[in-house]
């Protein structure tokens, strides 16, 4: 009889233990949900994914490895359900992107996850302030021109975007509305061997002026307010699809810098978001520092940008901001009471 007692005393105390147990597993739903997610080929995409997946994996989620999907197909896979979010929300960059997929009948955009994103011209400092020169429209002026032509055909060489991206368009739309055809020439290709070109000319003491955009490591080699400044344009003017960002939006610090500051956010699934709420919370608190991305920008571009490498970060990057992640994932928790 004592034995039979014993039993279930032990049993009762084991029952408990198991309650309290589980109790303290963050296991989203009644089964472990698997998210999948993608980003582009730009490996700065893998660190900030890294970031939201050992967040996402922390309150029970099972998350599958990220795949490499080129954007605007990545958006249909979100909005078609193939995947369940991605990092990749440029806005408004990737607004038509995110319209023609579906749009908020089928996506949304969530948090801010890199705020305060800037894009402009830059030069360097030495010749902005022998010369005094503050807008690209000072470049109609032969003589000022020629101080950035580095293949010496009498135009100032502009180290601009890949073919393709969206800056591209908006840098020549730019060149004809400051009426700066017949003095600056768009130098397109690949935007960071240009970039090393122009770096390497600055380190020799020539003039150099280019696109820039934040976040991106060129900030963290060539510093504005030391290195280089942003230039002003005459007035704001963007391609067709953006004929509604206003001066408002184009400016920075009360200088008018040319283009629409930008913000990276979360687009996810719309039915996904509804049926995780503790996720969707995840997706609205986690964020990244401009400041961040340029110095991981830099570390990749050093050449730590190895998977294993990119990883790595993301788990430092966590560890160095850990009362604040700590806090975004017991606010996240709480989306499951």
């Amino acid at each position: 009889m004592k034995q039979k007692s014993l039993k279930i005393i032990l049993g009762a105390v084991l029952t408990s233990f198991l309650i309290i147990f589980t109790s303290c597993q963050q296991v989203p739903n009644s089964q472990t949900v698997t998210i999948r997610t993608a980003h582009s080929n730009w490996i700065e995409e893998s660190f900030q994914t890294n970031i939201v997946n050992i967040g996402l994996e922390k309150l029970g989620y099972k998350v599958e490895k990220p795949k490499e999907i080129d954007y605007p197909a990545l958006y249909i896979s979100v909005a078609n359900g193939d995947l369940d979010y991605s990092v990749v929300y440029y806005q408004p960059g990737h607004n038509k992107f995110f319209e023609n997929a579906g749009g908020e009948e089928k996506l949304e955009g969530v948090g801010i996850l890199t705020p305060k994103g800037m894009q402009g011209y830059q030069i360097d400092k030495k010749t902005a302030d022998k010369y005094n020169i503050t807008n690209i429209e000072q470049l109609k002026n032969p003589e000022i021109a020629k101080l950035f032509d580095s293949d010496k055909d009498g135009k100032a060489n502009l180290v601009g975007c890949n073919p393709g991206w969206f800056c591209e368009l908006a840098i020549d739309h730019q060149i004809e509305a400051y009426g700066l055809k017949d003095t600056v020439e768009h130098n397109r290709g690949q935007y960071t061997i240009l970039l090393a070109d122009a770096i390497t000319r600055y380190q020799k003491g020539e003039s150099i002026l280019y696109y820039a955009y934040n976040p991106h490591w060129i900030s963290a080699v060539l510093k504005p307010g030391e290195d280089v400044i942003w230039l002003e344009v005459p007035f704001t003017s963007l391609p067709e699809s953006l004929k509604d960002v206003s001066e408002k939006d184009t400016s920075v610090d009360g200088k008018n810098l040319g283009f629409h500051r930008s913000k990276q956010r979360i687009v996810a699934n719309k039915k996904f978001l509804e049926a995780n709420p503790v996720a969707k919370k995840w997706f609205e608190l986690v964020q990244i520092s401009v400041a961040d991305m340029n110095a991981e920008s830099l570390r990749i571009k050093e050449g730590e940008n190895k998977p294993e490498d990119i990883l790595r970060h993301a788990q430092e990057w966590v560890k160095n901001h850990q009362e604040k992640y700590d806090s975004w994932l017991e606010k996240a928790r709480k989306k499951s009471t």
